[in-house]
């Protein structure tokens, strides 16, 4: 994952349900491509989201067990709504059934109480030493990292139930930062 498109996670239920938010702010560089007349978030973006929000749910369910979370098959993907600047999509990923390699979730996104999109999202899960050897001391770097990024969204959840705001992480920087 190069960027976290989550603002935060307001509530988790580790192994069953995963709720998260995203504002979206009128500075985002898609958005003047996107419509520049009526910017709205990209539908891809708000599947990205969807499939985010699974990620943490299965990683979280998992304690981190696998370094890899990646989309396998989107299905029924549906979009109702827009997501325009200043709006919040409120993302929601309940875990339908699970394996050893994959994971199936029902996901919708809503704004202002509203549908936007839905979709039942595959999710393969895996190590990289797994299908890499040479690789396999990336594994628990990346779990480590990614551990930093969940409790990340995870305290900018609390903090947004508590009144103040949550900020929008910067997981590329934090990469960067983190590898000097």
């Amino acid at each position: 994952m190069r960027f976290c498109l989550l603002d935060r996670i307001t509530d988790l239920q580790r192994g069953s349900k995963i709720t998260a938010s995203k504002l979206l702010r009128p500075e985002e560089d898609y958005l003047a491509d996107h419509f520049p007349r009526f910017p709205v978030m990209p539908g891809v973006l708000m599947l990205e989201c969807m499939y985010q929000a699974g990620a943490w749910l299965v990683r979280s369910s998992e304690d981190f067990k696998h370094a890899a979370v990646l989309l396998k098959e989107a299905r029924n993907v549906k979009y109702s709504d827009f997501v325009t600047p200043g709006k919040e999509l409120v993302v929601t990923a309940e875990l339908l059934k699970e394996d050893v390699t994959t994971a199936t979730l029902k996901t919708s996104g809503t704004v202002d109480g509203n549908p936007a999109v839905s979709a039942r999202l595959v999710l393969e899960k895996f190590n990289v030493g797994d299908r890499f050897p040479v690789r396999a001391n990336c594994d628990p770097y990346i779990r480590m990292w990614m551990r930093g990024v969940f409790d990340r969204l995870m305290k900018a959840g609390l903090d947004s139930s508590s009144g103040s705001s949550g900020s929008q992480i910067d997981v590329k920087s934090q990469l960067v930062s983190a590898q000097s």
